[in-house]
This record gives structure tokens, sequence and C-alpha cells, in this order.
């Protein structure tokens, strides 16, 4: 992507004040995006974006730019400028390099940028016809296929010169039910980091269907009563309550300046003993999994929370100064366009031994969160809000009518201590995640679990 020699170069001109750590981010990223709305196509957007971002560190201090202009004098310019910034008594060289390698944990069979249009039209049409003939009610279906390959070239100061290849893939179906002046949606949005193999072998009638159902069952769902509930939550992308209240305080972003409930608790226990929270991105091809960080370290499993006893942190390259503490492979960022912070890959509750079943008839009254929707957090507290997307009242042991307009609101310690069952059933959800370095593909996932109380926010009293 670029001359070794030439990394030098830029390496060398950012440290040129005093710096004591520089690194180069060469990215050259194609991005496909079809959108298909009532059977037709909407927008069909390729795009190819090419960058370098360059960064140096004095200590404590950590300077960052970016350019698109990748001749030599761009380069340079770009580094010197950063190193503008940096004040040191004495200038060091960089290590030479070491090229690293490694075998790639996720397989691809087939390039995005090598399938015709066409083909993934094909996908889109079959999953929006099988979603359309779910139901009469199904008012309209939307179809989006996503898919990138990103190439990076990470080099440092340190000697450390590796290179890797990203490929990711994503279906998203949305479903609109209308019944008089009743209007709900569904969505299902699988996602991984594979080729075009994972969205041609999908199950199509599986997210499909499900899309459309959700849409379809809401239209008759009662309101929501509001109070403290025991609450469970589902597999898959239930999981993005902890993602949000929990695992965003365990990254170093936040840790590393005591800004995290979290901060200088290692070896307490924060959980009751069923729960163990672990982020892992070696799972083959899992949509938030990597071969490598935005540092260029590998990617490995990180037991944050073993048997309700906080065991680590989320750690990059510069969070890992402030803390005294290695890296975890866990810098990464959106493109060139971002300095890499630490930030979560496939994130998930692991699983326990009770089954789902157990679960439901163990619990009198409650509610039962099959899908989640979107929430908000803050990451200094843990304080939460989170919208239901499918929810239903928990009757004696049973699954009883859906409920419309369910909020879960509470605070994310607290709901960690307050889990007294966990399933047997983990399953994973694909999503995007915003943080400081960008919008980025994670997996939040976890078994189905139950709380034993959170307050629930509905459209009636109880």
């Amino acid at each position: 992507m670029l001359s070794q020699s030439l990394i030098e170069d830029v390496l060398t001109a950012a440290l040129s004040t005093g710096g004591d750590f520089s690194e180069i981010f060469v990215e050259d990223r194609f991005t496909n995006n079809i959108t298909l709305r009532s059977s037709k196509i909407e927008t069909a957007l390729s795009g190819r974006d090419f960058g370098v971002g360059i960064r140096v560190f004095k200590g404590l201090q950590s300077v960052y730019a970016y350019t698109t202009d990748f001749s030599k004098d761009g380069l340079v310019k770009a580094a010197k400028n950063a190193a503008q910034a940096i004040k040191g008594n004495s200038v060091i060289s960089p290590a030479p390099f070491v090229r690293e390698s490694y075998s790639t944990l996720h397989p691809i069979q087939l390039l995005p940028q090598e399938v015709v249009k066409s083909r993934k039209i094909a996908v889109m049409k079959n999953a929006s016809d099988m979603a359309k003939s779910y139901h009469s009610s199904i008012s309209q279906v939307t179809v989006r296929v996503m898919d990138e390959e990103q190439n990076v070239l990470i080099a440092n100061s340190e000697g450390k010169y590796i290179e890797d290849k990203r490929v990711r893939s994503r279906l998203a179906i949305q479903a609109v039910a209308v019944c008089g002046n009743k209007m709900e949606t569904g969505f299902y949005g699988p996602g991984a980091h594979s080729g075009f193999e994972f969205i041609e072998n999908l199950n199509l009638d599986l997210y499909a269907n499900e899309a459309a159902r959700i849409a379809v069952t809401m239209l008759d769902a009662n309101p929501c009563p509001s109070g403290k509930f025991p609450v469970i939550i589902d597999n898959e992308f239930g999981g993005v309550i902890f993602h949000e209240a929990c695992g965003h305080g365990l990254e170093a972003t936040a840790v590393a300046k005591n800004n995290s409930v979290f901060a200088n608790r290692i070896g307490e226990r924060v959980a009751p003993e069923i729960v163990t929270y672990i982020d892992d991105g070696t799972i083959p091809n899992e949509w938030g999994s990597i071969n490598i960080d935005d540092e260029g370290e590998k990617s490995r499993k990180n037991v944050l929370i073993e048997n309700g006893i906080l065991t680590g942190y989320l750690i990059d390259k510069f969070n890992s100064r402030r803390m005294g503490m290695k890296s975890t492979g866990s810098g990464r960022r959106q493109s060139f366009r971002f300095a890499p912070t630490s930030r979560m890959t496939n994130t998930y509750i692991a699983p326990g031994k009770s089954r789902p079943g157990e679960i439901i008839a163990a619990t009198e009254n409650g509610i039962y969160a099959k899908y989640m929707g979107g929430g908000q957090v803050n990451p200094a507290t843990g304080d939460y809000n989170f919208a239901i997307m499918e929810a239903y009242e928990v009757k004696n042991g049973k699954i009883g009518k859906p409920l419309k307009g369910a909020t879960l609101i509470g605070n994310g310690p607290k709901t960690l201590q307050l889990v007294d069952m966990v399933g047997n059933n983990l399953g994973h959800g694909a999503g995007m995640c915003g943080s400081l370095s960008g919008s980025i593909p994670v997996n939040v996932g976890q078994p189905m679990i139950r709380v034993s109380e959170i307050t629930v926010g509905g459209t009636k009293g109880e």
C-alpha cells in the first residue's frame, strides 16, 4: 500500500520534535450499499475511501492527524504537523521493521467486490417476497445489503509492521405492518466477518418471517404496565443492555480517567457467581471479530468478569500507558479519520445452566423482553433506558399477551448484580457501536437471563 522506506520517513518525521512513539495507519476501503424498498431498488451505492492516519505519543500526550494525500510530501507534511504539538528533549529513530504475519481466523470465500449486483439483488428480492407474504397486514418491506472490504497496513516506531484484510457482509430486513390506524415495525439484521457466502447461505425464511412476525404481533399488543418487575431478557441482541451499560464502563477510555463505576475494582465482586462476561474477537467469522486490532495487536479472548469477579478491562495502546497495564488487543477505529481507542468486539454473557423454559416457569409475574430496541446510557454512571421492540407479560410461569411501549430503566452495574438466572442458549446479535473512535461493527450476546427487578416504563400505570 505504501513502501517501507516511505513509511519509515513518515514515522521519523513524526518523531522529529521529541516524541517517544509514532504510528501510521493506512486504509483502503471498498463499500457497497443496496436498498430494496417495496420490491424496487431505491439506492445502489458503491465507494472507495483511501487515507492515512498518523499518531505521535510523548508520555501521556497523544496527537493525531490524517490525510488523503498519500504522496511523500503530503505524508511527511502531515507527520510534521502532528509533531508540532510535541516538545521533547531528545529525538529517537524508529526501530527496524519486523513484518508480522498470522493465520486468519475468518476465512473468506466470496469477496463482495467480485459479486455482481444482480446476484445480491436476487437474494434481497427473495427476502422481501418472503416477508411480504407472511401476512396480509404487511404493507412494506425494506431490505438492505451492506458489505465492505477494508485493507489496512499498520506500522510504528517500535518496529511493528503488519497488514490485514477485513471483509464484512450484512443483510437487514425491516417489515411494516398496518391495521387501521395502527402501524408497527419488525427488524432483523444478521451480519458476519465474512464474504457474500454468508448472505447467500442465510436461512431467509427464518429472518424474513421473523421481521414480519414481530411487526404483525405488535399490532395487537396491549399497553405495557409501568412499575418494578422481574424481567426476562432473551438471547442474542438482548445483550445490548450489558454492552451499553457495562461494556463501555469496562473500556479503558473511561476506566483510565476514573470515569467508570468499574475503575480500580479489579478483584472485586461486581455480579453474582453465575455471571461471566467476555469480549472475544477471535470467534470465527462473527460480525465483531478481528484478526488484529487497529493498532496491530492480535485479537484475543478477554474475560472481563469471571464468576462475578471483575478480572480485567479492554485496553488500547495509549491508555495502557495511563493504567500501567498491557494492551488487550482492543484498539479500534471506524477509519483513518479517527484515532483508535479501547472498544469492544464480540461481548457476551457466557451460558449458564438454566433452560429457557425453566426461567419462564420460575417467573410468577414479570415482563419478557424477546427483542430489544435502541437505548441510551451514561458510561460514567451506567444509568440506562432501553426500548423493547417485542415484549410480553409473564403470568404464573407462562408467556402471556404481547405488550407495547415497554422501556427498561435502570443502572447497569446494579442490574448486573440482580441477574438471578442465566440460560444455556447463548446467541449473538450484530450491531454498530458508536464512541470516541467512530462507529464500528460489534456483536452483543447472551443466553436468556432473568433480572430479579428492573423499573419498567410503560404506557399505563400499574
